[in-house]
C-alpha cells in the first residue's frame, strides 16, 4: 500500500519552519526515529589504478508494521556492480543477476507472498534504485553491493571519486498519461519517461543527520611510486595504509581522493576468462601520450556556460572563472562564441550569436559579459548544445584547417540525458566536445557520456581549491589532440571486432593516458600496437608486449565500459542492441540498465502488505538553499488521490524547494502561476522580491484546506480494516502535528485539536472514526474537500518511452 502527501501552501511551509527541529515536511514522527536508512558504509581497497568497493546499506524498521524501503543513490559511473547480498535475522541471501523485467516480477512476487526481498536497478550510469521489502518491525536488514572500477589517471595523479547524493535535476517535457513508474516527486514526461525514478525527495535544510556515514579506503600503490594523498571535500585520518573520514559527515557531496603516482604506466595485460577458457579473455592496453606536441592549429571554439539555479553559490563563481580562463587562452588566429544559458540563451553585447575573431577587444567583451552572469532559471541544455554544434558545422565531415571545439561548463543536473545524446549525436561530426563539471555532487556520468560522444575530455572540479589546477588541464586539452585516427593491431592473438572501448572517436590528449580494452581469442602472448596520426600529420605508433594476468577485474571493467557504450548506441538509434546488452550483462555478471540484481529469502515473515517508504536524500552541499520561511521556498504539489479510492499516499520525506520539475505537470503549473504573478525564477523556483511573503493566504485558511482533504481521505477508507485505519491515523497525526506547530497556535477546544486527541487513542480508532471525521469537517468549515488539482489539457498526455524498462 502507498501513501501520498497533501498539497502544501507557502503558509503551511511557514508553519513547518516553526515546527519541532526533528520534524520535516511530511515526516512521520515516532519515538524510534522516522527514516528507514540508518547506515551507509563505503569500504574501498585501491590497488594501483583499480578500486574495489563494498557498499553496505543498513535499513531499520521503526514502525509497527512490515516496511518496504526505497533508496535512490549514486555510484561511480565507471564502476561495475558485480554482486549483491541481503542479510536479515542472521540469514544471508546472495542476489542473482536477471533480466530487469524478470527480476522485478520475482521481487514483487516475493514481497506479496510475505518473504524478505531486495532488488538493485540502474537508472543512469551513476544513479541506482534499491528496494528492500518486508522489513519486520524493529528489524535491521543490510544490503551489500560489490563494485570494481578503474581510477582516472591524468597528469600524474589518479582520482578515486565516490558520489554520495543524487542531486535534484531539471526535468523538461510534457507529463505522460498513467501512473508514474517510480516513487520520486517529479512526474514522468515525454522527454524523461523515468523522471519519477531519479527524483528522490529531499531533506529540508537543518534536518538532523539522518544516517551514520562511514568511509574507509585502503591503498596499495601496486608497484607505482605514490606521493601525498589528498582528500578534496572530506577530512580524513590515516592509520597505516588505510584512510577514514571523521565521524558525523553528511552524505551531501562526493568523496574524492587524489593519489599522485609516478612511473611509466604503459602496459598491455591479457586476462583469460575465469571459467577456464584460456582461448578467450579480455585485454587492456594503456599508452602514455607522446611528449612532443605539434604547433597549435587555429580553432573555432564555442563556450557554453550553464547559469541555471543549481549553479548558484561557489559553483557560479568557479564556472565564471573557468569560462574566462578559456576565453583568455584563445589566440588571434582563433574564432569563438560565448553562450550563457538557463531556460533562455544570452550572448555578450556587441558580439552576437556567431563566431567572431578572438581579438583583444572581443575577448574583453566576452569576459565582461561572463563577470556579470548570475544563476537563475532551469537547465534547458539541449537547445544551446544544438545551436553550438550547428554553429561549428558539426554535421560537415569535410576536412579543414581549423579545429572545431565545443566546451560546456555545467553541473550537468538534467534528467533528459538520453534525449540530449540522441539529438546531438548526428550533429557532432568533426567537433570535439569537452565538458567541465563544477559541483560538489556533479552529474559525472552524463558529462562523461557527452564528452565520449564528442570524442573529447571530461574534467571535474569539486572545490574552489582545485579550480586553478583543473584549469591548467582544461587549457591544455581544448586544442587539437596529440594523436588521432587511432587503430589497434595485435601480434600473437586475435582481437574480437566491435568489443573495443573506447571507440574510433577516441584520441590521445596531453597528460592523459589512453586506455583501450576489448576481447581477444587465442593464447595470451605477443604484443599490441596502437597507431595514429599526430597533429602535424606524422605517423605515430606504440608497441607494448602482452603480459598474462589472472585478474577478473579487467573483464568486469571492460564489460561495464562496453555495456555503457552499447547503451549509448541504443539511445542514439541502434534499438536492435537490447538482446546483446542483456546477454553481455548476464554473461559477465555486471549490472546494466536492462538487468537487475534480486535477492529473495525463502522464509515467509509478513502478510505481504508492507508500508512503503521512500528514503529522502540530502540537498547537495554548496547549493544556495535558504531557511524554510525564506521566499525561495514553495509548495510541493503532489496529485491528491480522488475521494473514494482505496490507494492513499504518505510521503515520509521532508522536502524542500526549489526543485526540478516537469514544465507541464502540477508542480510546474504552480511555479508557472507564481512566475506569471511577477516573481523571477531562481533554480527553477519563483523568488518574490526581498521582504515579500510567498502568498497572501492566511495560515488558518490553508490548514483548513488540508484538513478538508484529509477528512475525505479518511472517509474513503471507512471500509478498511482496523490495522489499516491505525496506520492512516498515525500518519495523519504526525503530519498535522507538524503543521499545527508549537502549542498555543490553536485553541485547546479547536475541533482539529480534539480530533488529534482522539487519534492518539489507538485502541479506540474504530469507535472514534466517525467522530474524527466529523471534527475535521467542522474545522474545515464546509465539510467538502477542495477541488482536485487540474489535469493536463486535452492532448497534453504522451505515451511512455521504453528504454528504462
Amino acid at each position: 500500500m502507498t501513501f501520498s502527501i497533501s498539497p502544501m501552501s507557502p503558509a503551511e511551509l511557514d508553519r513547518v519552519g516553526r515546527a519541532a527541529p526533528d520534524s520535516g515536511l511530511g515526516a512521520l514522527r515516532t519515538e524510534r526515529g522516522n527514516l528507514p536508512l540508518d547506515r551507509l558504509d563505503v569500504q574501498a581497497d585501491i590497488t594501483g589504478l583499480v578500486g574495489r568497493v563494498r557498499l553496505t546499506t543498513e535499513f531499520v524498521n521503526v514502525f509497527d508494521t512490515a516496511l518496504e524501503a526505497t533508496y535512490v543513490f549514486p555510484l561511480p559511473d565507471r564502476a561495475a556492480v558485480t554482486g549483491m547480498t541481503m542479510t536479515a535475522d542472521g540469514r544471508t541471501v546472495e542476489a542473482e543477476l536477471q533480466e530487469r523485467g524478470a527480476a522485478r516480477e520475482a521481487y514483487a512476487e516475493a514481497v506479496a507472498s510475505g518473504r524478505r526481498a531486495s532488488i538493485a536497478e540502474e537508472e543512469r550510469p551513476d544513479v541506482f534504485t534499491m528496494r528492500v521489502g518486508n522489513i519486520l518491525p524493529g528489524e535491521r536488514v543490510t544490503v551489500e553491493l560489490r563494485l570494481v572500477g578503474p581510477l582516472a589517471w591524468e597528469d600524474g595523479a589518479a582520482t578515486f571519486r565516490f558520489p554520495l547524493v543524487v542531486a535534484p535535476r531539471y526535468v523538461p517535457g510534457v507529463p505522460l498519461d498513467g501512473p508514474s513508474v517510480g516513487d520520486g516527486f517529479v512526474p514522468d514526461t515525454d522527454a524523461v519517461p523515468d523522471a519519477s525514478r531519479i527524483s528522490p525527495p529531499v531533506l529540508l535544510p537543518g534536518f538532523p543527520n539522518p544516517l551514520r556515514l562511514t568511509i574507509g579506503v585502503g591503498i596499495d600503490a601496486g608497484g607505482l611510486d605514490l606521493g601525498e594523498v589528498r582528500s578534496s571535500l572530506h577530512t580524513v585520518t590515516a592509520e597505516g595504509d588505510r584512510l577514514t573520514i571523521t565521524p558525523g559527515a553528511r552524505a551531501d557531496r562526493d568523496f574524492v581522493l587524489r593519489l599522485p603516482y609516478a612511473g611509466d604506466g604503459s602496459a598491455a595485460v591479457c586476462a583469460p576468462d575465469s571459467a577456464g577458457d584460456a582461448e578467450e579473455g579480455t585485454y587492456r592496453l594503456t599508452v602514455l601520450p607522446p611528449a612532443d606536441a605539434a604547433p597549435a592549429r587555429p580553432r573555432d571554439v564555442v563556450l557554453l556556460l550553464d547559469r541555471s539555479g543549481s549553479m548558484g553559490g561557489w559553483s557560479m563563481v568557479a564556472a565564471r572563472r573557468a569560462a574566462a580562463r578559456i576565453v583568455d587562452s584563445l589566440t588571434a588566429d582563433d574564432r569563438f562564441s560565448v553562450v550563457t544559458f538557463d531556460d533562455r540563451i544570452d550572448h555578450p553585447a556587441d558580439l552576437g550569436a556567431g563566431l567572431v575573431a578572438a581579438s583583444d577587444r572581443h575577448r574583453y567583451r566576452a569576459v565582461e559579459h561572463l563577470a556579470r552572469v548570475e544563476a537563475r532559471g532551469g537547465t534547458v541544455l539541449l537547445e544551446p548544445l544544438r545551436a553550438g554544434l550547428q554553429l561549428l558545422g558539426g554535421g560537415d565531415e569535410a576536412g579543414g584547417a581549423r579545429d572545431r571545439v565545443l566546451v560546456l561548463v555545467t553541473d550537468g543536473q538534467v534528467g533528459n540525458e538520453d534525449q540530449i545524446l540522441r539529438e546531438i549525436a548526428p550533429l557532432v561530426g568533426r567537433t570535439r566536445v569537452h565538458t567541465v563539471g563544477i559541483d560538489m555532487a556533479v552529474n559525472a556520468g552524463f558529462l562523461a557520456r557527452l564528452a565520449a560522444v564528442g570524442g573529447g575530455r571530461c574534467e571535474l572540479v569539486e572545490s574552489e581549491d582545485r579550480l586553478d589546477e583543473a584549469m591548467e588541464h582544461i587549457q591544455r586539452r581544448i586544442g587539437a589532440p596529440l594523436v588521432t585516427d587511432l587503430s589497434l593491431t595485435a601480434d600473437g592473438l586475435s582481437l574480437v571486432d566491435d568489443t573495443r572501448t573506447p571507440s574510433k572517436a577516441a584520441a590521445i590528449y596531453p597528460g592523459v593516458p589512453l586506455v583501450v580494452t576489448g576481447r581477444y581469442r587465442g593464447a595470451a602472448a605477443g604484443s599490441l600496437t596502437l597507431r595514429g596520426r599526430t597533429a602535424d600529420d606524422r605517423d605515430w605508433s606504440a608497441t607494448v608486449p602482452v603480459q598474462r594476468r589472472d585478474e577478473p577485474a579487467i573483464a568486469h571493467q571492460w564489460a561495464r565500459a562496453h555495456l555503457r557504450d552499447l547503451e549509448d548506441r541504443y539511445v542514439t538509434g541502434s534499438r536492435d542492441l537490447a538482446d546483446r546488452i542483456v546477454a553481455t550483462s548476464l554473461k559477465h555478471g555486471v549490472l546494466c540498465r536492462f538487468t537487475a540484481f534480486v535477492a529473495v529469502d525463502t522464509e515467509v515473515v509478513a502478510d505481504g502488505t508492507p508500508h512503503r517508504v521512500v528514503q529522502p536524500v540530502e540537498m547537495p552541499a554548496g547549493w544556495d538553499m535558504q531557511a524554510p520561511a525564506a521566499p525561495s521556498f514553495a509548495p510541493m504539489a503532489y496529485a491528491a488521490a480522488p475521494p473514494g479510492t482505496a490507494q492513499f499516499t504518505t510521503s515520509l520525506a521532508p522536502m524542500a524547494a526549489p526543485m526540478p520539475m516537469a514544465a507541464g505537470g502540477p508542480v510546474g503549473r504552480l511555479w508557472a502561476a507564481a512566475a506569471r504573478a511577477g516573481a523571477p525564477k531562481r533554480g527553477g523556483a519563483p523568488t518574490p522580491p526581498p521582504g515579500a511573503r510567498p502568498h497572501a493566504a492566511a495560515p488558518d485558511d490553508s490548514l483548513r484546506q488540508i484538513v478538508a482533504l484529509e477528512a475525505d481521505r479518511l472517509r474513503a477508507a471507512a471500509g478498511q480494516g482496523v490495522a489499516e485505519k491505525r496506520r492512516l491515523v498515525a500518519d495523519l497525526l504526525s503530519r498535522l502535528t507538524v503543521l499545527l506547530g508549537t502549542p498555543g497556535q490553536g485553541a485547546d477546544d479547536s475541533p482539529v485539536v480534539r480530533a488529534l486527541e482522539l487519534m492518539r487513542r489507538s485502541g479506540e480508532i474504530e469507535a472514534n472514526w466517525p467522530e474524527i471525521i466529523r471534527l475535521l469537517d467542522e474545522y474545515a468549515g464546509t465539510g467538502q474537500s477542495p477541488a482536485t488539482p487540474a489535469q493536463p489539457p486535452a492532448g497534453e498526455g504522451k505515451r511512455r518511452g521504453a528504454f528504462w524498462r
